[in-house]
């Protein structure tokens, strides 16, 4: 099983991984409060700004603090980037 680092230690399983969105649009924050009202939303973003939004084939909505282009880096076996931008960034 080939994990994906999300940011902050937190990993997911690339097998399971459904859509990588962006979490800017207001369909998109309709989609995490519905998740969260379901009981079916993650927080991984260890309370920075949420990013991407990773939905999984059980129907979990995973938050993440990184960008959607830097998951979608690690998803796809590029060499992930050196930015600090999963541990360092405060906004």
């Amino acid at each position: 099983m080939k994990l994906i680092n999300i940011g902050f230690g937190n990993m997911v399983a690339a097998d399971r991984v459904i859509s990588l969105v962006g979490a800017d649009r207001a369909p998109i924050k309709r989609f995490i409060a519905d998740a969260k009202a379901a009981g079916k939303a993650i927080d991984a973003t260890c309370g920075r700004k949420t990013r991407s939004v990773i939905i999984t084939d059980s129907d979990h909505v995973i938050l993440s603090a990184i960008q959607p282009e830097t998951v979608s880096n690690r998803l796809n076996g590029c060499a992930p980037d050196d930015g600090g931008e999963d541990e360092d960034e405060d906004e």
